[in-house]
């Protein structure tokens, strides 16, 4: 009996070792460093000026979104940033300048308000643009993030002149 102890007592002295030995090799190792997903965003310049909103916003939805570029990952925010300018010289086609309505609702009772589009021309003709490119995004907090990369001008001045851009030429 004496011996089937000191048996087993050697046993259990060998595992604690090899316990040991093993937390020793992960102690020595290195840590895994974590991958930095670091995006490459340029920066693209629209020039509006006649040109229908439709075809400026699905260009510029793409191109914020980050669909042109191959790593292109619906779930992660792999856009560029976007300059739309002249956006007071759209182009409106149809009697969308009286037929068009923007509506808001601030919650109370009574509480709806609408802007035709020609209003909304003549006093802000940047948010136009803006609406629609924000309408052909997603609805979700990816979207909110996204849009704060777009810039929209009502002329041709803008703050961004130390960006190289590359401009698109659609028709």
């Amino acid at each position: 009996m004496a011996i089937e102890q000191s048996l087993k007592l050697d046993k259990k002295i060998k595992k604690t070792e090899k316990k040991s030995d093993n937390s020793k090799l992960t102690k020595k190792t290195k840590p895994k460093e974590k991958k930095q997903n670091i995006v490459k965003r340029d920066w693209y310049l629209i020039d509006a000026t006649d040109k229908p909103v439709g075809r400026i916003s699905t260009v510029a939805s793409v191109l914020i979104r980050g669909k042109n570029n191959p790593n292109y990952d619906p779930s992660r925010d792999t856009g560029n940033h976007v300059v739309v300018i002249n956006a007071a010289k759209i182009k409106i086609t149809g009697n969308k300048l009286t037929d068009k309505k923007f509506y808001r609702h601030s919650g109370f009772v009574k509480g709806l308000r609408e802007v035709s589009l020609k209003e909304l021309m003549e006093s802000k003709p940047e948010e136009v643009v803006k609406r629609s490119i924000r309408m052909m995004l997603p609805k979700n907090k990816l979207s909110r993030k996204i849009i704060k990369r777009l810039k929209v001008y009502s002329d041709d001045q803008h703050i961004h002149k130390n960006v190289k851009f590359k401009v698109i030429e659609n028709e």
